[in-house]
């Protein structure tokens, strides 16, 4: 079976990891930025209310989730919106995607469903969406590139057939070339995801949050990991376990590109990011706690979620990708 079959089986399919792998996926398993609450849905909404701006305040104006997992991010929008009520909260349409079923508790106002709505006025937001998304993996034979094939029960493989054009074209483009019996993983399936979500938006922006690497620093011995529980282990697609290899973020940024026209975008570090929106690791002084006690906790626990979110040795070197879809404004202001 090829890589990219065995992945959409372990992952998605009817015994799959996020059909079954408990609820929420994937809060059971590993830490996203989506699922560290209020910081990080403070700074989606800054940026959702600057997009509202450039829209003239549309009604209603969106708000998509694609890879929504428990609904975290959008449950803390909810909440945010929820106190004190607002025009945006008066307009706003919350819409998580994802494959697993609706999480329970998630608040009334969101829908939820299993691919990105169509003519989206607004913000689609994906976290670590595209490093899930299938790809097959190839393996230099002499002078031949082929596919790897794997049993999906033992995670061994062995090479198959020679590559195909499309598959042989985006590996000239997008990754260095291969020393015999080196392996690439093959990010074009990440590359149409992005380019799809990216098109169902009529106007708005996109973002894709995620770990990845440019062409410069493609890594030499291959990103494909499981995980389960919090911890690592052998990537076997036998529905057990997640499977995430990292993602070609340059190349996605150029799909992402071309499926608007030609449109620019932004491409920055998490850190980066979220420091320009405003949230920060800074400690809350010391004569809080003396004046306002359940403040300075509150504080102290934000500050340190925000710490975690811009950590440049963990998600904060996250890569995003700002993507304008049909407005007139340079990617970078969105983030000034």
């Amino acid at each position: 079976m090829t890589w990219r079959d065995a992945i959409s089986t372990a992952l998605y399919g009817p015994e799959g990891f996020y059909v079954t792998g408990g609820t929420p996926v994937p809060a059971a398993h590993f830490s996203t930025s989506a699922q560290t609450g209020t910081p990080f849905a403070r700074a989606v909404l800054r940026l959702l209310r600057r997009v509202d701006r450039l829209l003239d305040h549309p009604d209603p104006v969106d708000l998509v989730d694609v890879g929504a997992g428990g609904g975290e991010l959008l449950d803390a929008v909810h909440r945010l919106l929820a106190d004190p009520p607002g025009t945006l909260a008066d307009r706003i349409r919350l819409t998580g995607v994802d494959p697993a079923p609706r999480p329970a508790g998630l608040p009334e106002p969101v829908a939820w469903r299993t691919a990105p709505p169509t003519g989206t006025t607004g913000l689609l937001v994906a976290t670590e969406w595209l490093d899930n998304v299938p790809l097959d993996l190839a393996v230099r034979d002499g002078d031949r590139l082929r596919c790897l094939l794997v049993d999906p029960a033992t995670g061994r493989q062995h090479p198959g057939r020679e590559l195909g054009a499309a598959d042989s074209a985006w590996l000239a483009r997008w990754w260095p070339p291969l020393p015999d019996g080196a392996q690439a993983e093959i990010g074009r399936p990440r590359d149409e995801a992005w380019a799809a979500a990216v098109r169902t938006l009529r106007r708005g922006v996109a973002v894709t949050v995620d770990y990845g690497h440019r062409y410069a620093d493609r890594p030499v011995t291959g990103t494909l990991t499981g995980f389960r529980a919090g911890r690592t282990v052998a990537p076997v697609p036998d529905g057990s376990c997640d499977l995430t290899a990292h993602v070609a973020i340059d190349a996605v940024a150029a799909a992402g590109s071309a499926a608007v026209g030609g449109a620019g975008h932004l491409l920055c570090r998490q850190r980066d990011a979220l420091h320009r929106l405003g949230v920060h690791g800074r400690r809350p002084p010391l004569a809080l706690a003396g004046t306002d006690p359940r403040g300075y906790l509150a504080a102290l626990a934000a500050a340190s979620t925000a710490a975690e979110l811009t950590d440049p040795d963990g998600l904060g070197g996250h890569w995003w990708l700002v993507q304008p879809v049909g407005l007139a404004v340079d990617a970078e202001s969105l983030l000034v």
